[in-house]
């Protein structure tokens, strides 16, 4: 029965949420968070550069590791678990976990996801609050990233890999 409850209480956030909250995060098959901006990490790798002794015309570039990578969500609400896990890494409890963040249509409709392994927030921004203000809950949550991956809404192997 808590399962039931748990679902009324994730379509309830989002339906009480303004349409152009699309981005939803999700740990497991719960939805802790949506957001109406997302920009996903930008995924590039170092370049080592060998010169070749007597080889003026060129240099050797020789892929190295992955850099850092970032998952940054703006103007948000969320649920109290989001804030917990942030409160556990302030203090020093380092808990990665697997999240995905689903991109919804107008109608609420999964378009499209991506899968982010070993995340763990790095940086939560609230807003300027002020009485005249309609400013909401987060105003810029960050995560460091571990491996990111496309995740259709059609994946039969989502629900395994989550956790």
């Amino acid at each position: 029965m808590a399962a039931d409850n748990s679902y009324q209480a994730d379509e309830k956030m989002l339906a009480q949420a303004h349409p152009a909250f699309r981005y939803v995060v999700i740990f497991g098959k719960d939805k802790i968070g949506a957001f109406t901006e997302c920009t996903l990490p930008t995924i590039d790798w170092e370049i080592e550069e060998v010169k070749e002794g007597g080889m003026n015309t060129r240099t050797h570039q020789l892929p190295g590791r992955r850099k850092a990578a970032r998952l940054t969500l703006k103007y948000g609400v969320c649920k109290d678990t989001l804030w917990e896990w942030y409160k556990d890494v302030m203090d020093e409890t380092f808990v990665r976990k697997n999240i995905t963040v689903q991109l919804l249509g107008v109608t609420g409709t999964v378009i499209t996801g991506w899968y982010i392994q070993d995340a763990y927030p790095v940086k939560w921004t609230g807003p300027q609050l002020q009485t005249d203000s309609t400013a909401i809950a987060i105003q810029t949550l960050e995560f460091a990233c571990g491996e990111v991956s496309f995740d259709p809404p059609d994946s039969s192997q989502a629900d395994g890999r989550r956790n």
